[in-house]
């Protein structure tokens, strides 16, 4: 891990600072407008008497004598419990009591950090048993939302406690560790961003130290175990909780997620059976949901209002008969609608990739995933993916294949699929596999990408790979054309190349080598 500490420490200062930011920015909400709705800011006594800091926003004019639905909003990760004051605000206008708390070992609240563990589930359910005794709130109307972290704590919170009937998880993970872990490969960017917010504005546990060490330096006698506390913290554990308990579950996040890759919530979609809905826009991690929490108009939330509304309400406002998926692609405007998430992608388009070629390792090629939140959001807001000039990348370093010129526009939809066959001259190693849309001058536009590595390989001995590339919804234009570009370092990754290591892929005649591309209906 020590070629990597300086970047890492690089990434860990920048992440801190944009948190810091963010949480000063929407101290700003809160007076940007109107506080009709009487607030109050209490202590809750969560598991183990851990003193949560918390406030309660009831509807204006409550007397005690009607009885509300309530929504509870665990905060995210490092950010205080002003987070959601506007949307709060808003909520209560339309009769609910609403209760914002700040997770267990951030900013002013007790204890220690412990990663949508056990105690956040159990303090969840402590934070619903006050809100029963101390507000106007109906027990048989109880929904939980969040972005993020409050995204993961809601949904486990609804496996764990049954009085919990509707859930909208914004930007958050069904599968922690595949998502910062994804392809046997740490997501640096993403870790240190955690690591560094919760170090300014929390109290990390000796547990999470722990793991935080073991994840940088790759420590594989403890993978398993950080893979079974992993387990323990995702949603798509308890599945079949939520089915059981029938919780309305609404899922939304953004297609160029850094930190939790939207793959994760799309396979935990299709596996619950309750009411649902999923929707997926353009942008990185939490970041279709800011104008929301700052009181500015937004689609995210104006969702999820409709979907508590129904559900918790009863109001006849059509969500339940709409598309239940929503897509917004990344280059285009408007939104799609499917009655499923396999409906999504109604075929699928093939390119071989032909020969033989070797690449050596430990030199970024040019082609790589950005920089954690700043390229997607340069996605969100210009249609401005990261880019390379694919006639120029260097070839001892990258390999390259590209498709045909496409006649007509390409409408990829869902996560395309590598297959080929890769023989190593070391035992472990890392590749990182990139999609681009190339235009007639070669410039290259980040369709997808995803990271796979291995460990106790025969040196020599060839070994299939199959990587599923990110998820993504985009448009190529009539007359570019695909390119899949492999190498060996990406900034967003840790590698596990050892010097002078190469790869070399290959596509044997009884197993050739190829990408599956999912397109939406022509």
């Amino acid at each position: 891990m020590g070629p990597h500490r300086k970047a890492l420490r690089t990434t860990a200062v920048g992440a801190v600072s944009a948190t810091l930011i963010a949480g000063s920015a929407l101290q700003l909400a809160p007076t940007a407008q109107a506080a009709p709705n009487p607030v109050r800011f209490v202590d809750i006594t969560g598991d183990g008497g851990t003193v949560l800091k918390a406030n309660v926003v009831t509807p204006k004019g409550a007397d005690g004598r009607t009885r509300y639905p309530l929504i509870v909003l665990p905060t995210s990760w490092g950010l205080p419990q002003i987070e959601y004051l506007a949307q709060a605000q808003q909520l209560a206008d339309s009769g609910y009591v609403v209760v914002t708390y700040n997770v267990r070992g951030f900013w002013q609240s007790g204890g220690e950090i412990e990663v949508a563990g056990p105690r956040d589930t159990a303090d969840a359910s402590r934070v619903i048993d006050w809100a029963l005794a101390h507000t106007p709130a109906d027990e048989r109307r109880i929904g939980m939302a969040g972005v993020s972290y409050g995204a993961g704590i809601s949904l486990l919170a609804a496996a764990h406690d049954e009085r919990v009937k509707v859930v909208a998880a914004l930007s958050g993970w069904a599968d922690l560790i595949g998502s910062i872990y994804s392809g046997r490969t740490q997501s640096v960017q993403a870790a240190a961003v955690l690591d560094g917010a919760g170090r300014v504005t929390g109290r990390q546990s000796e547990e999470l130290r722990s793991i935080f060490a073991d994840f940088y330096a790759s420590n594989l006698s403890r993978e398993q175990e950080i893979i079974e506390w992993g387990k323990k913290r995702s949603p798509g554990t308890y599945v079949d909780r939520l089915n059981r308990n029938g919780t309305a579950v609404m899922l939304a996040n953004a297609w160029g997620d850094t930190i939790f890759p939207p793959n994760h919530y799309t396979d935990f979609y299709e596996k619950l059976t309750g009411p649902k809905r999923l929707q997926m826009r353009p942008g990185d991690h939490a970041t279709p949901e800011i104008a929301g929490l700052l009181g500015l108009p937004n689609d995210v939330w104006q969702d999820t209002r409709r979907w508590f509304d129904h559900h918790l309400r009863g109001v006849a406002n059509g969500v339940d008969r709409e598309a239940p998926v929503r897509l917004k692609p990344r280059s285009s405007g408007g939104y799609e609608t499917y009655p499923d998430w396999k409906s999504v992608a109604a075929t699928s388009r093939k390119f071989d990739l032909a020969g033989s070629t070797t690449i050596r390792a430990n030199v970024n090629s040019g082609a790589d995933g950005g920089t954690v939140f700043l390229s997607s959001i340069l996605d969100q807001v210009a249609q401005l993916p990261p880019m390379t000039y694919v006639p120029l990348l260097p070839r001892r370093w990258a390999a390259v294949w590209q498709s045909e010129r496409y006649g007509t526009t390409q409408h990829i939809r869902g996560a395309a699929k590598l297959h080929t066959t890769v023989t190593p001259t070391k035992p472990s190693g890392t590749l990182v596999a990139y999609l681009y849309d190339v235009g007639p001058l070669g410039l290259g536009k980040l369709v997808s990408n995803a990271p796979f590595t291995f460990h106790g390989r025969t040196p020599g001995k060839p070994f299939g790979v199959d990587l599923e590339l990110f998820s993504t919804a985009y448009d190529v234009p009539a007359g570019h054309r695909l390119a899949l570009v492999v190498d060996t370092v990406d900034p967003l990754y840790i590698e596990h190349n050892p010097s002078g290591a190469q790869l070399t892929f290959s596509s044997p005649a009884n197993d050739p080598s190829y990408v599956t591309v999912p397109l939406r209906e022509q």
